[in-house]
């Protein structure tokens, strides 16, 4: 990703990557099964907080992402790499299963601190999220390349809002057979992204060739 060159491809490059990293996807099974037994207000107020904590987090990594990366000292090739591990684990967490991959969570946990983590934080906003943010940050060199990753920021955002109010409407109609089949499948590309990520980490630190993608 290259802020440098601002253009539609970048934007678009941009979107589809944040469309991944805090996109609905990972965090909608998640959220059905974790406030499956909540009220329509309560499921609300969940989704209210998932979309607040994940949007304060993005804006931050956005603003202050290169002046982290500065003060706790590591490159943006070990950030990929970090990103890459953690991305598997929740690949692996989606593909096996919670049970087999050590995903449990409290059914009595307070939905609020639930929607906070693991819905916000790692679900919503996730680990390839979090390494396009920072990346985008530390690439930006003025502040009007940094106000272009906002655009598809808030796009993203907004298909976040739409999605998980539809899912509280339509729940009770979603084959839970055929949304696990899918996350699935979403979880196995989302291992083959992990594994790019780690690459494109390690050849940003030196360690091997520049993989093509």
């Amino acid at each position: 990703m290259d802020t440098a060159t601002i253009d539609t491809a970048t934007v678009v490059d941009l979107f589809l990557l944040l469309l991944i990293g805090i996109g609905p996807k990972i965090a909608l099974v998640p959220y059905l099964e974790l406030t499956a037994d909540l009220d329509a207000d309560a499921k609300r107020r969940v989704v209210r907080t998932m979309l607040t904590t994940a949007a304060v987090v993005a804006l931050v990594l956005v603003v202050f992402g290169e002046l982290l990366r500065r003060l706790l000292h590591f490159s943006t090739g070990a950030l990929a790499i970090a990103g890459g591990i953690l991305l598997m684990i929740i690949a692996v967490t989606m593909v096996l299963g919670k049970d087999d991959a050590g995903g449990d969570h409290d059914p009595d946990a307070d939905p609020h601190r639930l929607a906070m983590f693991p819905l916000a934080v790692p679900y919503l906003l996730n680990p390839a999220g979090i390494v396009v943010l920072v990346t985008a940050s530390a690439e930006a060199k003025t502040a009007g390349e940094l106000a272009i990753v906002l655009i598809p920021l808030a796009a993203v955002l907004i298909i976040d809002v739409v999605a998980l109010g539809a899912a509280n409407r339509i729940s009770s109609h979603l084959d839970p057979a055929r949304m696990l089949v899918t996350e699935k499948v979403f979880g196995f590309l989302l291992a083959a992204l992990a594994v790019q990520l780690t690459l494109n980490g390690l050849a940003d630190s030196g360690v091997i060739h520049a993989v093509a993608h």
